[in-house]
């Protein structure tokens, strides 16, 4: 009779356990006050801090989506991890929150543990940048589920508000002004239409581009702002926030503004990358559909009293941020009018 084993099934225990080692030293140096044991327990544990008379936990959970394949195809693994965690802690940094840990989950068809250790050191470089801590995790090895060499990610960030110091944009009123932060590249989002334009295009990805290479314009990882942000509420008051992901800024704005409010942004108030003009070009893209798919160069924005914009430009300046000022809230004269338009 054939004797059979995990192993032979295709699961390693003793490579995950070996992934498991490698990466406590990064887990390491992310931890925080409020961390209770350490990687490789069944749950993991956080104390809320005293300091919070009324904490309401924030949560967010996302994926790094099609940009992955980038990584397959450039074997460029050492990024994707910040982009992990920069989509969650970014959509939790909205409401006000400071991110205080992060969760990973790592899922693939044979393990290979040099890889994984790349993606999971830039998870917690991505926590580092963020704040957080990385706090636990799943690695699950499922052989027949992903073609040989891919692998999937998906990311699960907590953070922690004082209730009366919720950001829900109910204080938006027309006169505010609408501040843009800079992002660093098309982030994780549109890259199904990114493939296909430099598919179509027959471009090379390491043809050189802006500097560097067309691999490095779009492989560039997500801009995490939570640091730049927490620093500036606590100088400014800020009506509201939405981070820029999938649907670009004509459909993330308007999710967070009261319905009676319009936020009105001016096309030519900052310089959209260049990455982003060479994908327009050489993919024939509309004009709508680039503000739908892509963040045209604007990772975050922010919405300030109009009296507060120039203190709020400064203090994002002196946090390393580049900041535009956009445009400005109008009252919506009805409510079938978008809630963002961009002039």
């Amino acid at each position: 009779m054939t004797q059979l084993s995990y192993d032979a099934a295709g699961v390693s225990i003793d490579n995950g356990d070996e992934l498991v080692e490698r990466i406590k030293p990064f887990a390491k140096r992310t931890l925080i006050p409020g961390v209770l044991g350490s990687i490789g327990g069944f749950g993991a544990l956080f104390e809320i801090s005293r300091d919070y008379r009324e904490p309401v936990l924030v949560t967010g959970t996302d994926g790094v989506g099609t940009k992955l394949m980038l990584a397959f195809r450039l074997n460029r693994h050492d990024t994707v991890g910040q982009d992990l965690v920069a989509m969650s802690v970014n959509d939790v940094l909205v409401q006000g929150a400071k991110n205080v840990f992060f969760l990973d989950y790592f899922s693939c068809g044979k393990l290979d543990v040099d890889i994984a250790e790349r993606v999971v050191k830039g998870v917690a470089r991505g926590c580092e940048l963020a704040g957080c801590a990385l706090i636990g995790g799943e690695t699950a090895e499922m052989p027949g589920m992903y073609p040989e060499g891919e692998y999937d990610l998906a990311g699960f960030a907590v953070g922690v508000v004082e209730k009366s110091r919720i950001i829900d944009g109910s204080a938006v009123k027309p006169g505010d002004a609408v501040l843009g932060l800079a992002s660093s590249g098309p982030h994780s989002n549109g890259f199904s239409l990114i493939r296909k334009v430099v598919e179509v295009s027959g471009a090379d990805w390491n043809m050189p581009f802006d500097g560097a290479t067309l691999a490095d314009r779009l492989m560039e990882p997500t801009r995490i702002y939570c640091k730049s942000v927490m620093k500036v509420l606590e100088q400014v008051p800020v009506h509201a926030m939405a981070h820029i992901t999938g649907g670009g800024l004509v459909e993330n704005v308007p999710r967070v503004i009261p319905q009676h409010s319009q936020v009105v942004i001016h096309r030519d108030a900052w310089k959209r990358p260049a990455i982003f003009d060479w994908l327009q070009q050489q993919g024939g893209i509309a004009d709508d559909e680039m503000l739908r798919v892509f963040n045209n160069g604007i990772g975050m924005v922010v919405v300030v009293p109009a009296e507060a914009k120039d203190a709020a430009q400064a203090a994002f300046e002196r946090e390393g941020e580049k900041v535009y000022e956009l445009g400005e809230v109008v009252p919506r004269r009805d409510p079938k009018d978008p809630g963002c338009v961009v002039i």
